[in-house]
């Protein structure tokens, strides 16, 4: 997937390696992303995986982290 620059201000997108830096792609995505981008990380990364990091997140908005302790509660 070709990341957005508005989602990874921070960092020339390009270089950003999905598997090395998975939680930072997981916490902007799950807080700025657009549709098109949440399906890409829910099909993309493993389940156990995101509720890892939304488990321990430090970063993601506190609406953020409970709507996704929600949706990923039975999965």
């Amino acid at each position: 997937m070709k990341f957005r620059q508005a989602l990874f201000w921070d960092t020339n997108p390009d270089r950003i390696d999905v598997k090395k830096n998975a939680q930072y792609i997981i916490e902007r995505i799950l807080d700025f992303g657009n549709d098109e981008e949440v399906k890409w990380l829910y099909h993309f990364y493993d389940k156990s995986l995101l509720k890892n990091v939304v488990a321990k997140s430090r970063s993601l908005m506190p609406e953020t982290k409970n709507l996704w302790t929600l949706l990923l509660e039975n999965k």
